[in-house]
């Protein structure tokens, strides 16, 4: 597929994932669309078969964002605070944003599932902009949803995402784990 067909890929499959989270939202009046869904979508469709795109990936690092921000808006006694675009930041906010990226990031290489928009994910949390139980379950409901739309839009247009996890990358300098010795030449 060349860059247009992958351009017309990545506008179409994005767009259906957005608007279906967008449909729901509007059905429940509840927060099924919120910034680091966009990051994670785009991923999805233009980089189908990367590590970082996979439902792996995606399920663990959303998820360990969402409870990284929340046990940081709880232990920073945030819980019930109004979100940082209402109150402004303060000194305990900044404890909870870098407090549940450090975590978030340091959980995220430990388990092998890297996932940049959970970063987004876990400052909305900890900036207050979701903070209910409710809203975090919505949350990783809406992280379900588009990948599972990303996953099977991907199947049908032929450019598909793993079932779960990305195959590892092919050992360095050869097929076989060693390096590549051939003559140079």
């Amino acid at each position: 597929m060349g860059r247009a067909g992958r351009s017309a890929h990545a506008f179409a499959g994005g767009a259906l994932a957005v608007a279906l989270a967008g449909l729901v939202a509007l059905v429940t009046h509840q927060p099924w669309l919120f910034p680091s869904l966009g990051p994670a979508v785009m991923l999805h469709v233009e980089k189908p078969g990367s590590p970082e795109s996979s439902p792996r990936n995606t399920f663990i690092g959303h998820g360990v964002a969402l409870l990284a921000g929340y046990l940081f808006l709880v232990a920073c006694g945030l819980a019930d605070e109004p979100s940082s675009l209402q109150e402004g930041v303060t000194g305990m906010r900044i404890v909870a944003v870098a407090g549940s990226l450090a975590v978030t990031a340091s959980v995220l290489v430990l388990l092998k599932a890297s996932h940049a928009p959970a970063g987004a994910t876990t400052l909305i949390v900890s900036l207050g902009l979701l903070r209910t139980p409710t809203q975090l379950l919505v949350a990783a409901g809406a992280v379900v949803l588009v990948t599972v739309v990303d996953w099977l839009y991907g199947r049908l247009s032929g450019r598909p995402m793993p079932l779960w996890a990305a195959p590892p990358p092919a050992p360095e300098g050869g097929r076989h784990g060693g390096p590549d010795r051939r003559p140079v030449g």
